[in-house]
Order: structure tokens, then sequence, then C-alpha cells
């Protein structure tokens, strides 16, 4: 292990050197160095409608600088972030989506995803005070609507300002980044409707322009990227995670988006949505039709009978095919209008969600002949989270 440790510190002792020379961008908005270090802990956050995602950097060695009086309560910070993969009853740390040996700011070190509930920022911020960190920090950068939305909270409950970025600036500087620094973050599912051999392969993403990004948080929005500063929103719904787990809940009694899931795995749609065969008693084959796919989602509801019989796990799939066709659909129309065949799906509505995921990337290969291929990245809702943290140099 010494030679490996040994190695590392020399890394960073080189990127910290070309970081002072201003060879890269370790943080600067326009491609300008920082004229002195942000303090640590260094915190990224996109608070969305629904989840609140928290982007922790772990520096790999202490600095000279930081081994003051303040060097208590980081250690504090530390050791509760990192030894715990769950905060109270709803936040919890994605263990295997943690980035190791990563360069940011010319320091290396382990990026940390954490998330729980929008609704539990309250909590959060009783934490936050609690453990300290409002006596190191003073300014958290932020994206997301909930960076506009709590930041009055933020600064009477623990005296902090949030440094605001925008959502979709920082959505793609994220991607790119973490892309860039996991060779399997992006992958595609292969053969997705057949169970027993459906699988992820990893997808070559290095030279990905153009692309469609089709975000799927509380709504979705849609973006066209042809270049790392050249993007725009094309598109987008209401309809999203958060129509999916509103509706759950409400059909379902259901509490969770986990068990909202979990419900859904185990139903049949078939039983609540009506389907090309129900009405033309086989395939519709002068438009290509298929007899199985859904020509009317809860069509089946308007009977009495039927909704006598159907059960909590057919109402939550037929939920989850019904918002995933719609969004599927609003997709394929977006990359046919923008003249694009590679559409990145990405959003917390995918997280441990593979049935969303195989209904996509069938629908975009079947509806295109093939023309079209529905991409997916590893760390699906975070990269807001990261792209704020990259842009703040502490004085934004």
């Amino acid at each position: 292990m010494a030679p490996q440790i040994s190695k590392l510190q020399s890394e960073e002792k080189d990127i910290m050197a070309e970081s002072a020379n201003g060879d890269i961008l370790v943080n600067g908005v326009n491609g300008e160095s920082e004229s002195e270090e942000t303090p640590m802990p260094w915190f990224g956050m996109d608070i969305g409608g629904t989840l609140c995602k928290l982007v922790y950097f772990e520096p790999k060695h202490i600095t000279n600088d930081e081994l003051d009086c303040e060097v208590e309560i980081l250690k504090k910070i530390r050791k509760y972030l990192i030894k715990n993969a769950s905060y109270g009853k709803t936040g919890h740390r994605d263990l295997h989506l943690q980035m190791e040996n990563v360069p940011l700011r010319g320091r290396l070190g382990t990026l940390h995803f954490i998330r729980f509930p929008t609704s539990e920022m309250g909590n959060f911020l009783i934490l936050a005070r609690s453990k300290g960190i409002a006596t190191l920090v003073t300014t958290v950068c932020a994206t997301g609507g909930g960076a506009y939305k709590f930041e009055a909270d933020f600064k009477k409950e623990v005296n902090m300002k949030l440094a605001k970025f925008d959502e979709f600036d920082s959505l793609i500087k994220g991607m790119q980044y973490v892309d860039a620094h996991n060779p399997t973050e992006c992958y595609y599912w292969s053969k997705p409707t057949e169970e027993k051999k459906s699988c992820k392969v990893n997808y070559d993403f290095s030279n990905p322009y153009p692309f469609l990004v089709v975000n799927i948080g509380s709504g979705v929005s849609v973006l066209t990227v042809h270049g790392p500063n050249d993007y725009k929103r094309v598109s987008g719904t209401s309809i999203g995670g958060g129509t999916f787990l509103g509706l759950c809940c409400l059909l379902t009694g259901c509490n969770s988006f986990e068990e909202a899931i979990e419900l859904a795995a185990g139903g049949d749609n078939r039983n609540v949505d009506k389907l090309v065969r129900d009405i033309y008693g086989g395939d519709y084959e002068r438009f290509g039709l298929p007899g199985d796919l859904v020509a009317s989602s809860f069509g089946q509801m308007n009977s009495r009978d039927r909704r006598s019989k159907v059960s909590r796990e057919d109402l939550a799939k037929a939920t989850l095919v019904t918002i995933t066709n719609n969004i599927g659909s609003i997709a394929r129309m977006c990359a046919l209008q923008e003249k694009i065949d590679r559409v990145v799906f990405i959003g917390n509505f995918l997280r441990v969600n593979p049935i969303s995921m195989k209904l996509l990337a069938y629908a975009m290969d079947y509806w295109s002949n093939g023309t079209m291929k529905a991409l997916f990245l590893e760390h699906e809702g975070y990269f807001g989270a990261v792209g704020c943290l990259l842009q703040f140099n502490g004085h934004s």
C-alpha cells in the first residue's frame, strides 16, 4: 500500500502545482483559478421539488492551513458523514456511487453522494447547526428551485448564504465532470424486454455531441446539447417523477418512492390499461401497432368489475408505465425534431427503477427502427449538485 499512497500524494502535488500556475481550471467560472482556497468543508446542493441532493468532497490530505483550531470540527463533520450510510429516517448516502481519487480545485479526494426528501429541509438545517458546519462555512453553493425557496431559512437558521447557480448550467457541467472521471458512467440496456437476458452495457460517451438530455425529476426538462457550453431547453412536461409518486400515494396508500417502485415491480399493468388487442382482438397491422401495446392508460378502470379485482401492485405498475410512456413519447418527438439520435435519460425518477429504464430503452429502439439509442448515467440525479460545486470559488 505504501507505494500507492506515495503516488497519490505525488499526483496531488502535481495538480496543486498546475493550479498555482493557472494551467488547469480548478474552480473558476470563466477559466480563472482561485486566488485563495475556499475553506473546507466543500458541499454542493441541488434542492429539487421532491428530493435534495448533497455532494460532499472529502480531501485525501489535510493541508497545513487546515491544521488549526477548526480541524476538530472538520474531523467531526467528516466522521459523521462518512461513517454513516443513513442519517435519521430519511437521509441516505449512496455508497455505490462514491468516487475516489478525483481532482477538485487542485485537491485529490473522494466525492460522497447524499440525498434526503426536500420536505426534511428543516431537520437538515438543525443537523448542520448541531454538527458545527455553520461555524466553518459561511456560504454554500446550491442550485435547483429550492436554492431560492429556502434561501431565507439558511440565513435565519444557520446564518449561511446560498451561492445560487443556474440549474441547467450546473447539470451539464456536472455530467461532463462525472463522465470524465468515471469510465463506466454511461451505459445502455441490451435486450431490455427479455428479463433473463437483459443487462447493462457500458457505452463510450467520450465524443458525445450532439445529444439530447431528458432530466426526469419532479417534472421533466428536455435539453439539446451541441457542445460544452452550447445547449438549450427545447421541451418539458409537468408529468414526471413527482406525478408518479403523488398518484401512487393516492391510489395505493404507499408513502415513499421506494415503496411505490417495489409495488410496481410486483404488478401487472395489463389489468389496468386497455391494450391494442383489447380493442382490435390482436395487432393493428396497418400501422404496425402490436397487440400488447397500451392503447389507453387506465382504460380498463371504467369497468366496476375490473376495479374490484385490481391490486395495489397493478395500480402502481400502470401508473409507472403511464408516466414512463409519456416521457418516452416526448423524448422521441424532441429527438426527431432536433435530428439527434442519442438520448440520455437522467434524474432521480430512474433511481432503483429498472422498469422505466427498460421501457424507455425498448420504446426508443422500437419506434425509431433502431436509429435512436437510449443512454443512462450511473449518478442519475446528482449532476446538478456536482456542477454547482465545480463553479463555486468562494467569491461567487
